[in-house]
């Protein structure tokens, strides 16, 4: 067989297996990471949990340290443009062949596993997660920097035992499992705070502040906390770390960076949105407390480090006339967050918005924040069982909304975005959102019809 017919049978597998499990907790990994000889305990790592900017915080602290000469493994989810994309190894992704020699390792343990009654089926997250942990632990990587996939307290990637725990920041967000309160979700990611291990987070939510500062000294574990993004040049506050936007760009963003101890200028990342300065400070804040742990890092370095981030489908321009933007904001909060960006870091005439969400989300609170921007709307759809029927969206939309523009449902998203590049003049703007699953699917046939 060759390997691209292996290849496609071990993603076949993967994506085959459940979302969920059976029952919640750490057991069935925590038992197939035994059977792999516990790779976990052989790794260092920083755990980022957090509603939004958690893969952004990583991706910038893993390219500064891998500037340094670090070398860093990097977990994410869910993936952009292939699925190899999840687990990295000093910016590339895991080679095919590893994934197709790793799973037919791991496959039969999952198996025996799956079978036991007393732990039930094993789900897609938690089996990707032990594959990441045994492929980081193979290659003998300094660190690795470790995305939460959902909330933090029963979310596989707590089996870790980290050098620091990163909390971004809450929102209402994944209600039926997190629970349908600040102080709930708070306490979900709070799970991943661990004993006498330094705590950071860029959460503003008294509550949620609450909540961490209580485990903290519950675990007796260091507190540390980003504060808000600063607008204008001027005294400097008591508290810190904190950004301090200075220039827009047309290819991103200059920063100053008030620290610890550190105070950076003229900092520049290839991301838009003031969003991704706070994301910067925290990942710039992790990387002073790694310095506590033998991680020190030059200051050319983080220059360096900051302006090498790659990270797609975050607020990424892929052409100017028509603009075609695409960001993944999947709840009300990034996408308010967006809302707030695109007049900011754009000039356009219209905006065509192509929009396809996932029903498990709060589809009003996303388009009460979307709509009013929009001067055509189309309502489409990811290749995903989980997504929302975009007829049902438009239906909503029309039903809640006093939408006095045109709007239309195109079930398939490449011909979404057809439409809508037919639809845009050279001044207009296209934007898709919505989800990093719609986000994955139009930016691949994006890539086709530049071939």
């Amino acid at each position: 067989m060759s390997l691209e017919f292996r290849y496609r049978k071990t993603i076949e597998w993967i994506h085959g297996l459940g979302r969920f499990g059976s029952k919640p907790g750490l057991e069935r990994i925590a038992t197939l990471l035994e059977m792999l000889g516990n790779p976990h305990h052989r790794v260092r790592f920083v755990h980022i949990g957090g509603t939004n900017g958690k893969g952004s915080t990583a991706v910038m602290l893993s390219s500064i340290l891998r500037s340094a000469g670090y070398s860093i493994g990097l977990y994410t989810s869910p993936y952009l443009l292939s699925f190899t994309n999840r687990m990295a190894v000093n910016g590339s992704d895991i080679d095919h062949s590893e994934l197709v020699e790793l799973v037919d390792r791991v496959r039969p343990l999952v198996e025996k596993i799956s079978s036991d009654q007393n732990l039930g089926d094993m789900t897609e997250f938690e089996v990707v997660t032990a594959l990441a942990l045994e492929y980081f632990s193979s290659k003998k990587v300094d660190l690795v920097v470790l995305e939460v996939g959902l909330g933090g307290r029963l979310d596989a990637t707590n089996v870790v035992n980290p050098l620091l725990s990163v909390i971004t920041n809450i929102s209402l967000e994944h209600t039926a499992v997190l629970g349908n309160t600040i102080e709930a979700i708070a306490a979900e990611k709070a799970g991943i705070i661990k004993m006498k291990k330094p705590v950071l987070t860029a959460a503003e939510n008294q509550i949620a502040l609450k909540v961490f500062k209580a485990r903290c000294r519950e675990l007796q574990a260091p507190f540390y906390r980003v504060y808000p993004l600063q607008e204008k040049p001027g005294k400097r506050q008591k508290h810190k770390p904190f950004a301090m936007l200075n220039e827009i760009t047309e290819e991103g963003q200059i920063f100053t960076y008030y620290g610890f101890s550190l105070h950076l200028e003229n900092l520049f990342i290839p991301l838009r949105g003031r969003y991704q300065l706070s994301n910067a400070a925290t990942a710039l804040a992790a990387l002073e407390i790694l310095a506590n742990e033998g991680f020190s890092v030059d200051e050319s370095v983080i220059h360096r480090g900051l302006s090498e981030t790659i990270w797609p489908g975050r607020l990424e321009l892929l052409q100017k006339k028509p603009l075609v933007i695409m960001d993944g904001a999947h709840n009300p909060a990034a996408i308010e967050k967006l809302a707030e960006a695109l007049p900011q870091y754009f000039q356009y005439r219209r905006l065509i918005l192509v929009i396809g969400i996932l029903a498990d989300k709060d589809i009003a609170a996303m388009l009460r924040h979307i709509l009013p921007l929009a001067d055509r709307i189309i309502f489409t759809r990811p290749v995903l069982s989980r997504a929302a029927d975009p007829q049902d969206v438009a239906n909503f939309a029309t039903g809640h909304f006093e939408m006095q523009i045109e709007s239309l449902v195109i079930q398939d998203h490449s011909e979404a975005l057809d439409r809508a590049l037919e639809l845009a003049g050279p001044e207009d703007a296209v934007l898709v959102t919505g989800s990093l699953y719609t986000v994955s699917d139009i930016r691949a046939y994006w890539q086709r019809l530049q071939i």
